[in-house]
């Protein structure tokens, strides 16, 4: 008959080991499904820095061309209201020289992606 050098408290031992491994793995699993959950569920705002830059930029190329006197950009988003739907928002502003005065501009951009939503002169 068949017979093996290996005591049944040998063959406890490799099955408790293929346990533990399976233990373990399920545990990576578990925490790497947690930390992907939590990561993908994280807020990324635009660059507040950009956006200015980018809104400097087309007050630059317009037409009625005067320098930049100043700008400035809330870094913090702020949620506002925009077509029935709660938005959160960089507000800013541009002044510069046109016709020797100094005219301010606002302006309002997306804070996920940058994209300027409006752009107006203040009175």
């Amino acid at each position: 008959m068949f017979h093996s050098n290996k005591n049944w408290l040998d063959s406890t031992r490799d099955n408790s080991d293929y346990l533990l491994g399976g233990i373990l793995f399920s545990c990576g699993l578990i925490i790497g499904g947690v930390t992907a959950a939590l990561y993908m569920g994280r807020e990324t705002y635009a660059d507040g820095k950009d956006v200015l830059e980018h809104v400097k930029s087309l007050f630059e190329a317009s037409e009625t061309n005067g320098p930049i006197e100043g700008s400035w950009i809330e870094l913090q988003p702020l949620d506002t209201e925009r077509y029935g739907q709660t938005q959160k928002v960089f507000y800013g502003g541009v002044s510069r020289l046109e016709n020797n005065q100094v005219i301010q501009y606002e302006f309002m951009a997306n804070a996920y992606t940058g994209e300027v939503l409006d752009v107006y002169a203040v009175k």
